[in-house]
């Protein structure tokens, strides 16, 4: 209430005012305004007025009239007095709540940082758990492993003896746990004491598996190769067989994820320029998977660079590894079923270990050669080959090493695929005829003479982060049997997005890492097409390259509509939510190595849609070569042939088809775990029989 209402009552401060006195009154005379209202003060004054009105002496009448006004004013001052006690009290009412709600803020603020505090106090808890003391029985074995192979390059047990403790170690009924975790701490002679006493196990029925590979995530990741060691080697190990990696010793290597990180105090030598070079050994457990490090002592330089590919040394640093490599494992006694390389880059450890590693122990070892695709094969002088101890003269030839375009060199990836048992090609949505004629970059003659040792299998993503009845990123869970969850994401995505939170909308989300898979022109096109039909549309981009960045900030720019959002800066969070609170995935392609958006998008119940419709590569050829993958004829069968119209066509006029189609495609199992690791165990099985 203002102070011209309280003075002037007359004046209503509200259409609902209770109290209303007009100011002059034609019927009678005129009231003095002082004495209409009066605050009293601490002093007992009021507001310096005189209480009664000045003396006057008119005669009865104006006794009369003395008496009326008096009355008239007691009974308004009450009025004012009581609209004036209404008025503090409202005050200090007000006052109240004001400080309540101010102490009721603080205190959900508080709460909030409390619940922060405590939240970031358990996660590193549970880091330092994991890292400290937190040994599974995968771990402690795998540390038990490691510490026989430091046994063997010291001379404390032979290879022979190291085998029999290798074996009783991983075949052992009893806890490794309870007995060895507190014996791990002591030196080396008193834990051989300890493990001979554990000299019977049980046959081994998995195959034991060696990768000599130059990324694994967490540790080094530029490309697929990282996550697919990890994935493909977790996914192994939780089906009974043993699995371990050989990394180079990178000056960039996560260490924080190792566990138990040791360096082997013994010599460890390799060949490689006609002479005899020491490395550092290192050994330590990542998620659950037994890893070395080689470092070299003299070639120091080869692995302490930014970046790990494109130098012009890169046959010599890694041909350096693939040979040290193998000498480690001849060394150490190992003998593993099979050896598992990658790439180029660990190709030649093929040509290598049949020439001459095989007749040091190794002769019922197998070789396999994993390939991420053919574009990269590595050709250069074939005197080179020398250098890790091959002969160039028998190996420069076109059924060999000789590259069938620039005969005068050798192709590291040809000489690769020519010496292993098998060979198996990632490709998730590529047939084997495809990807020989069309996607060998030279190599079609030399794949197409070794067809037979050729497999394909898709790549993977870690179902046990990705699964949204357990994902701790959604403010919901939910699953095939409970999809409440699902329209929940929706909405709190909708809200985060800043877009209208209707349910009948159709939201399609999709994640940019790098705009070059991205048709942007034609996208433009099909977002405005959209969101005419009602579409609501969820960018999530990578910041941190600054392309990507520029590409969206012009896109958004040109679209300019409120029911397309951007998120420029990648976050893990955000990332689980696109996933669970979209309807529709959009793709630049169903191969995806990197990020399996569209394997994440089927396991969140979103249908992975194409950029582009009637991608030729989900057409079958013409010579009906159906050796494809599970994951490539599901697609064919469901969202691969679809353009986003048809998607969202389908979703408003066939509802329940539609709801039926996801959760068919929630059902489905395309991790690690699935057609990955069968086709992988398939090869395996396939090379020991030989």
């Amino acid at each position: 209430m203002s102070m011209a209402t309280l003075i002037n009552p007359a004046i209503p401060s509200s259409p609902s005012r209770r109290f209303s006195i007009p100011l002059t009154n034609p019927n009678s005379h005129f009231v003095k305004a002082p004495s209409l209202l009066r605050c009293v003060r601490k002093n007992g004054e009021i507001n310096g007025l005189s209480r009664t009105p000045p003396p006057m002496d008119n005669g009865g009448e104006d006794d009369a009239e003395t008496s009326l006004e008096e009355s008239s004013n007691v009974e308004l001052e009450s009025k004012n007095n009581e609209i004036w006690r209404l008025f503090k009290e409202a005050q200090q009412n007000i006052l109240y709540l004001n400080k309540q709600r101010v102490k009721a803020v603080d205190e959900l603020n508080k709460a909030k940082r409390e619940k922060q505090l405590l939240l970031n106090k358990i996660e590193q808890l549970e880091k330092e758990n994991k890292r400290v003391s937190g040994k599974d029985n995968l771990v402690v074995c795998w540390e038990l492993l490691l510490r026989i192979d430091s046994m063997v390059l010291g001379g404390m047990v032979s290879t022979e003896e190291a085998s029999k403790l290798r074996r009783m170690v991983i075949d052992s009924k009893v806890s490794l746990v309870d007995v060895f975790s507190g014996l791990l701490q002591q030196r080396d002679a008193e834990l051989l004491t300890e493990l001979r006493h554990f000299s019977e196990g049980s046959k081994r029925k998995g195959y034991h598996v060696i990768h000599i590979c130059t990324e694994m995530e967490p540790l080094i990741s530029v490309g697929p190769l990282a996550p697919y060691i990890t994935g493909l080697s977790r996914a192994l190990q939780r089906k009974g067989h043993l699995v371990e990696v050989i990394l180079p010793k990178y000056a960039s290597l996560d260490l924080d994820e190792v566990q138990g990180l040791r360096e082997i105090e013994a010599d460890s030598y390799s060949f490689f320029n006609g002479q005899l070079h020491g490395n550092r050994i290192w050994t330590g457990v990542v998620r659950g998977i037994g890893v070395t490090f080689i470092q070299p002592l003299y070639f120091s330089s080869f692995f302490n660079r930014d970046g790990i590919y494109e130098h012009p040394d890169d046959f010599e640093r890694f041909t350096y590894f693939s040979r040290a490599s193998l000498d480690y494992i001849a060394k150490s006694g190992k003998q593993p079923d099979v050896l598992h390389l990658h790439n180029w880059e660990t190709a030649i450890v093929g040509p290598l270990f049949w020439d001459i590693f095989a007749k040091q122990g190794l002769g019922n070892t197998r070789i396999l050669l994993t390939c991420q695709g053919f574009d990269s094969q590595c050709l250069d002088e074939p005197d080179k080959l020398a250098l890790c101890g091959l002969d160039p003269g028998r190996l420069h030839r076109p059924d060999r090493f000789q590259d069938t375009t620039k005969t005068h060199l050798v192709n590291i990836l040809k000489g690769g695929v020519v010496y292993s048992n098998k060979v198996i090609v990632m490709s998730s949505m590529h047939s084997k005829g495809r990807i020989i004629h069309s996607m060998s970059h030279g190599l079609e003659p030399t794949l197409t003479m070794h067809k037979e040792k050729l497999l394909v299998a898709p790549y993977g993503f870690d179902n046990s982060t990705w699964d949204p009845s357990t994902d701790k990123f959604l403010p919901v869970n939910y699953s095939t049997e409970n999809m409440r969850g699902k329209y929940a994401c929706k909405v709190a995505l909708q809200q985060q997005a800043g877009i209208a939170t209707h349910a009948s909308s159709i939201l399609v989300g999709c994640i940019i890492s790098e705009v070059s898979g991205f048709d942007l022109e034609k996208l433009k096109a099909v977002v405005r097409n959209a969101t005419r039909e009602g579409a609501q549309f969820v960018f999530l981009g990578n910041g941190s390259v600054s392309t990507t960045y520029r590409a969206l900030r012009s896109f958004q720019e040109a679209v300019e509509d409120s029911n397309v959002k951007f998120f420029y800066n990648y976050d893990e969070a955000l990332s689980h939510l696109v996933f669970a609170g979209s309807d529709i995935i959009l793709c630049h392609s169903f191969h995806d190595p990197l990020l399996q958006v569209p394997l994440k998008a089927l396991r969140y119940g979103a249908a992975p849609v194409s950029e582009a419709s009637g991608d030729n590569h989900l057409r079958y050829s013409s010579d009906h070569d159906h050796e494809i993958t599970r994951f490539s004829q599901f697609m064919r069968s469901t969202f691969g042939v679809m353009s986003l119209s048809q998607a969202l066509d389908e979703m408003k006029n066939n509802p329940s088809t539609w709801k039926t189609k996801i959760l068919n495609a929630m059902k489905k199992d395309f991790s690690w775990d699935s057609e990955c690791y069968e086709t992988h165990v398939s090869a395996y099985t396939a090379v020991k029989s030989l």
